[in-house]
């Protein structure tokens, strides 16, 4: 992923800074643990990579909404999204046992100084058992960017190896949605609505315009879009090999999820986005 690099404490605060400088309005923290285990341990400890990144980002970057990733797959030795269970040469992801870690998760985040937190992991019941869990220890205002349509894609590849986090066996189609299936997928949406979201996130962005604009139309709520690390790293190779125009290319693409209904993007390129548009 050309021009993404791992951050280390020391450097977080400072690109944060820079990031609001630019007149950024967010950020999305992901964390890298030193070490993993099967209980996702360094998602949830109070000194976890991303809750000492919150500690040193806030008091440099007051105005910065922070919003972090709430997922085990990083955190978890065979890097899933949750608990998992082999039976021979089958696994199970344990839904139940994942949501007490994701809620675990999340208490802490907000304990940090989490403005939002997004849970990425497509288990059932977690936006409202998350907040549940939130409101009752006094954490009502932060609030929930629900993944509540993730699809299982091909184009996480690069964020994976970057984050060091691809399955060690399986996959997760058993817990992502099928890309061929919309109709499940806005009947998950329509949970996480249910459930407590105030924020909907489509994932990933140009393979699913469709997807982004009914949830956009049908739902009325602030609704997102992640414009994912192999959609990113395809159009920087295009552009490397003289194919496209990496800005014009990125204006059109970024014009498109606009248009189709996304009130919040996530990507790659936000810091060129913001000095592109105000030339």
């Amino acid at each position: 992923m050309p021009g993404v690099f791992q951050l280390s404490l020391k450097q977080v605060a400072d690109e944060a800074r820079r990031a609001q400088d630019l007149g950024l309005q967010a950020v999305l923290l992901f964390g890298i643990p030193e070490h993993k285990d099967e209980q996702a341990s360094g998602a949830y400890s109070e000194n976890g990579i991303i809750q000492k990144a919150l500690q040193a980002i806030k008091p440099k970057c007051p105005n910065l909404v922070t919003i972090t990733d709430v997922c085990l797959c990083e955190y978890m030795s065979h890097g899933h999204c949750g608990v998992t269970r082999i039976d021979g040469e089958h696994f199970h992801v344990l839904n139940d046992e994942s949501v007490e870690l994701l809620v675990k998760t999340a208490l802490s985040h907000a304990a940090a100084g989490a403005d939002m937190v997004a849970p990425s992991d497509m288990m059932d019941g977690r936006i409202g058992a998350i907040r549940e869990a939130l409101d009752t220890s006094g954490f009502d205002q932060v609030g929930i960017i629900s993944y509540a349509a993730k699809f299982a894609s091909t184009f996480y590849g690069p964020f994976r190896e970057a984050a060091e986090s691809p399955p060690q066996f399986g996959d997760r189609r058993s817990y992502q949605m099928d890309f061929a299936n919309a109709n499940e997928a806005l009947r998950e949406v329509a949970l996480d609505v249910d459930e407590g979201a105030d924020i909907l996130m489509v994932k990933p962005a140009l393979p699913y315009l469709d997807i982004l604009w009914r949830v956009h139309e049908r739902f009325g709520k602030p609704t997102a879009v992640y414009h994912v690390s192999g959609e990113y790293a395809m159009v920087k190779c295009a552009a490397e090999k003289g194919i496209l125009d990496e800005r014009t290319a990125v204006l059109e693409i970024m014009t498109a999820l606009k248009r189709a209904g996304a009130d919040i993007i996530v990507t790659y390129w936000a810091r060129e986005l913001a000095k592109w548009l105000r030339e």
